[in-house]
């Protein structure tokens, strides 16, 4: 009689979507930066909205980077939009800053508040895939593992000695790789290492 130990297989995952680069985010986001105010040093006057354009890299940022980045993002913004007011000695109300500041730090805020939230979900739920997978695994190695045992009881019972003992070999040796494989994608392979190998003891 003899019993298959296979070796657990996990399911075929779709891949992750892919990171944003932060030299590319954070260049394209600088090239905005740099339009937006050339724009506004050069055309139009105060009662242009050419200083919302800043929700453009400040919503790329939020969005790469997460809460803080968008934050400061927004601040940069503002400060652009003081640097044209004072080269520009323009004059604006406190009602004309609140316009221009507030959204564009609101913007960075709440998007990169958003973006934090998707991430911290997106961890979870690896982490859940990653523990179900890990029970449905032990499970499989459970059953393989019983079933060698039960298998060499059966010799035994039989009156087959030499073959029960290789049997229970095989599932001693199969029960020393799985644990061993589990911990090194455990992150633990240092330990993993130095598992006694029963073939040896």
């Amino acid at each position: 009689m003899s019993v298959s130990l296979g070796r657990p297989t996990a399911p075929v995952r779709a891949r992750p979507l892919s990171e944003p680069r932060p030299a590319l985010v954070l260049t394209l986001a600088g090239i905005l930066f740099a339009g937006v105010l050339t724009l506004r040093l050069l055309a139009g006057d105060a009662a242009d909205a050419y200083s919302m354009l800043y929700a453009f890299p400040v919503a790329l940022v939020a969005t790469a980077f997460g809460m803080r980045a968008g934050a400061g993002a927004g601040l940069l913004a503002v400060a652009l939009i003081g640097l044209w007011a004072v080269t520009d000695d323009v004059s604006l109300t406190p009602v004309g800053w609140a316009s221009r500041a507030l959204p564009m730090l609101l913007l960075g805020v709440l998007v990169g508040e958003a973006t934090d939230r998707s991430h911290r979900i997106e961890l979870e739920r690896r982490s859940f895939e990653a523990a179900a997978l890990l029970h449905r695994e032990a499970i499989e190695i459970n059953d393989s593992l019983v079933q060698g045992m039960a298998a060499a009881r059966w010799s035994l019972e039989a009156g087959n000695t030499d073959a029960a003992l290789r049997m229970l070999d095989d599932t001693i040796a199969r029960a020393h790789d799985l644990v061993s494989d589990l911990i090194r994608r455990a992150g633990m392979g240092g330990r993993a290492e130095h598992l006694p190998d029963p073939e040896r003891s």
